[in-house]
């Protein structure tokens, strides 16, 4: 495997199924050249839309408003449902989704437009949804700190998913919302072991950092929760009960998760990715996919697509709740607080 490349989840470009044109390594002579002439950088674009804040429309998410600073993740997740999405920016969701980061430096601006709207009413707005808000790059950017001082301005329940340790480097926002109940903080945790995580997810935070982040935040006041998410069959599905007793030993208030499926081409990066990492058990975790989603690889219907259906599921859907009621029985989750909302503002952080 040393060709591959490391610190990437895909291994090569795919095509975009919105592109009447796109640039290939054909010979018209049927030879193919090398897909990977060197290393790809990460690159930035700077968009500017209009509105950031998005109204969710599927009931089994857990999230009616979400908010996503970038689009693009350097994470390199292989299994992301969001790589979909960034064939709609004409890009391909192989090696693009992750080195070409499309940045929304208006963010802030918009979101304090939309706050100041006097129809809007407070509901929790969740960072981010799509892609994570903490990815390497918000090092540099600070566009979701810079959020977080807009929600703090205006005391507005704010919610938080990431793969990344880098969300306490806000522990100082964070606790000034926990003060007044008005943030959560989910982190995602796919796998305790870290040889898995560096091939399936290869630019998140180490095992190790993240449990200590839900300690770190957890000794700060702030509520933080775990999604246990993808499950994925004869890959990670056995590891659910220590990752549920880790995380309540270090204090996260309760896990939920979600099984994979591979909406789109995704399946193809995904496949390849089995074959070149697990090809002792390749067929057999696509034929588990499967069998979670009724014989293909993707469901889009609501209230079975998160989960699966079938023997599979029901098999996560048992050991996940026996080992919450384990190891989180006595947890109980942080309510939101929805009345410290200020429409006209404040002047300090704290």
């Amino acid at each position: 495997m040393n060709d591959l490349l490391k610190g990437r989840g895909a291994q090569s470009a795919i095509s975009n199924d919105f592109l009447n044109q796109e640039i290939v390594t054909d010979h018209i002579e049927g030879l193919d050249e090398e897909l990977l002439i060197e290393r790809p950088k990460t690159q930035l674009f700077y968009e500017t839309p209009n509105k950031v804040v998005n109204k969710v429309t599927s009931p089994d998410v857990g999230m009616e408003y979400s908010l996503n600073p970038y689009q693009g993740c350097e994470h390199g997740c292989i299994y992301c449902y969001a790589r979909k999405t960034h064939e709609y920016w004409g890009y391909n969701l192989g090696l693009d989704f992750e080195t070409k980061i499309i940045v929304k430096s208006n963010a802030p601006a918009l979101l304090e437009n939309h706050l100041l709207k006097p129809s809007w009413k407070p509901k929790p707005i969740v960072l981010s949804g799509n892609t994570d808000c903490y990815q390497p790059i918000e090092r540099e950017l600070k566009i979701t700190r810079q959020l977080l001082e807009v929600f703090a301005k205006y005391r507005h329940p704010v919610g938080i998913i990431t793969k990344n340790v880098l969300v306490t480097r806000d522990l100082d926002i964070l606790q000034d919302f926990a003060s007044d109940n008005l943030v959560k903080v989910i982190l995602s945790i796919t796998t305790l072991d870290d040889g898995l995580r560096r091939i399936l997810e290869p630019r998140t935070a180490s095992v190790k950092s993240k449990l200590l982040a839900i300690e770190k935040l957890t000794e700060a006041g702030i509520p933080v929760s775990i999604m246990n998410a993808p499950i994925i069959p004869s890959i990670n599905h056995h590891e659910i009960p220590a990752i549920i007793k880790a995380v309540a030993e270090r204090g996260a208030q309760g896990v939920n998760y979600t099984t994979v499926r591979l909406n789109g081409k995704i399946a193809d990066i995904f496949e390849g990715w089995l074959k070149k990492y697990f090809p002792d058990r390749a067929e057999k975790v696509i034929n588990q996919i499967k069998e979670l989603h009724g014989g293909t690889v993707n469901d889009s219907e609501f209230g079975k697509r998160m989960r699966g259906v079938g023997n599979i599921a029901s098999t996560i859907s048992k050991l996940h709740h026996i080992s919450k009621n384990r190891y989180m029985k006595n947890m109980k989750s942080t309510p939101w607080n929805l009345t410290a909302f200020r429409k006209g503002g404040n002047y300090s952080l704290f």
